[in-house]
């Protein structure tokens, strides 16, 4: 076998994970940001004020370090004990939290006056953060994937299957229909034809870099999981389609009902893959030769799937962008969400039970239940780690922590240090630049199995590797904010 059949051999025929494992690692991040703020929070203590001394390298290498770097871990050299890292990570954060209340400047503080407090911001945080991060833990996955230091029940499942993978294509998709502006509540004015051509129009870089993976994939010999997507077909494209579908579904019908549209969607897409020859298609049909559909059939027809999770993601978005100011409001918000989440997850359970596993490939109900149920778990997790870093801070008297919820200060000079803190931040610079960030990691993940013999390294090598692959894509994107750089692709 040649090393392009070896590496792509090594990616197929993968059966995944369980989803309580899926879940369990929804914890690693939220706790991490936990512990992020709370060093900050204490070195604010010791010292009176912030940022950090040399703040440029030092903020830099302390969130690499903090949020970057255990989720590089997490998927290699510590899968196997993830399930003893993350207690014992919590635990460490519960003392360091106590030590903090423990120096108190702020004693008359109590959660009844915390809960009454107004919050200010001009992004919401923790949605701020889930997209974050759902781009960091892709960047990591799409090359870690081609290490055998990565776990192959964390890959994408050949057909059925629930792998780490899987999810974060879905939570990808839900997380761009979060801020959407049909979320925002940003609807079209001026005659439909306009906003149509606006739509087709908004998507280009998209379709440019899919022509462009398209094109240097064939070019090269790059290897490639044809049953993923299809022999021509790649997320990208995916991701402009459903862009452009969702968005002409929206522009004829309330955003507000939008959960209905997706329930409707995936339900009859579900009956249609059981009441037809669909899904025998997709599956089994190997002859890839005949035309474009059945060269694609993966990707064309996942793409039904996705446009149900992407208008369940604007429905999210328009609740989660609902006016709020007080502390109670938005725990109470997470709380509901918190519940959705659960309900979806027993929503899944009796989807398993009485018509199919989840499948990625195909995109079915049960994908799409847990997508966005395991897309609500990781979100309200980022929420409440926040709320609880929001009342260390109160209690602290420490408000300069960045990416995180503020309370409304009477300082006139306290937006000009949370601007400060924010230009120094990792998550901001990440979040200024979402689709270079991804566009640079796809580069870069080619690059490296070019110059690197990724099923021969050792596992200390391969996590060397990553760290640096890691890095380097995030100082490329931390230097752009430093500079104040927003590169817009439209």
């Amino acid at each position: 076998m040649s090393q392009k059949d070896v590496k792509e051999a090594f990616v197929s025929n993968l059966n995944g994970t369980s989803l309580q494992e899926v879940a369990l690692g929804s914890l690693l991040s939220p706790v991490c940001f936990i512990n992020r703020g709370l060093i900050l929070i204490l070195y604010y203590q010791a010292k009176g004020t912030l940022p950090l001394p040399l703040p440029l390298l030092s903020h830099l290498f302390l969130d690499f370090s903090v949020l970057i770097l255990p989720l590089v871990l997490s998927c290699t050299i510590l899968s196997s004990v993830l399930q003893h890292v993350i207690p014992s990570l919590l635990f460490v954060t519960v003392c360091v939290y106590c030590y903090v209340h423990l120096k108190n400047q702020h004693p008359q503080n109590t959660f009844s006056s915390f809960l009454q407090s107004h919050v200010q911001f001009k992004q919401i945080p923790f949605v701020t953060i889930f997209r974050v991060l759902v781009n960091v833990k892709t960047a990591i996955s799409i090359l870690a994937v081609d290490f055998s230091v990565f776990p192959r029940r964390y890959a994408k499942t050949e057909t059925y299957g629930t792998g780490v993978m899987d999810f974060g294509v879905g939570a990808y998709v839900f997380a761009n229909a979060l801020v959407c502006p049909e979320a925002r509540g940003k609807g079209f004015t001026g005659p439909r034809m306009n906003h149509i051509k606006k739509q087709l129009l908004s998507v280009w870089p998209l379709l440019t870099l899919g022509m462009g993976r398209l094109v240097s994939v064939k070019m090269t010999g790059y290897h490639e999981h044809v049953t993923e997507y299809g022999v021509h077909w790649n997320f990208f494209f995916t991701l402009a389609i459903v862009r452009v579908v969702a968005s002409l579904l929206l522009a004829v019908l309330p955003a507000s009902r939008s959960w209905a549209y997706a329930i409707l969607i995936s339900g009859l897409y579900q009956f249609a893959l059981e009441k037809s020859e669909l899904k025998a298609f997709i599956l089994h049909n190997n002859d890839r030769e005949k035309d474009f559909l059945h060269a694609n059939k993966e990707g064309i027809f996942s793409v039904v799937g996705y446009v149900a999770i992407y208008l369940a993601g604007v429905q999210v978005g328009l609740y989660v962008m609902q006016p709020r100011s007080l502390v109670r409001q938005w725990l109470k918000a997470l709380f509901n969400l918190s519940f959705a989440s659960l309900a979806l997850f027993a929503a899944l359970w009796a989807c398993q039970t009485l018509t199919e596993p989840v499948s990625r490939c195909l995109a079915n109900l049960s994908f799409c239940i847990w997508s966005v149920a395991q897309s609500l778990l990781f979100l309200c997790c980022i929420g409440f780690a926040d709320m609880v870093l929001l009342f260390s801070k109160k209690t602290s008297g420490c408000h300069l922590v960045p990416s995180s919820w503020s309370l409304c200060k009477k300082q006139s000079d306290s937006d000009q240090k949370t601007d400060d803190m924010d230009g120094l931040c990792l998550v901001q610079a990440v979040s200024r630049n979402q689709l270079l960030f991804f566009l640079l990691a796809n580069v870069m993940t080619g690059l490296t199995n070019y110059v690197v013999d990724t099923l021969s390294c050792s596992s200390l090598l391969s996590v060397c590797v990553l760290v640096l692959y890691m890095f380097m894509n995030c100082f490329v994107i931390y230097l752009l904010h430093v500079c104040g750089i927003t590169i817009k692709f439209w």
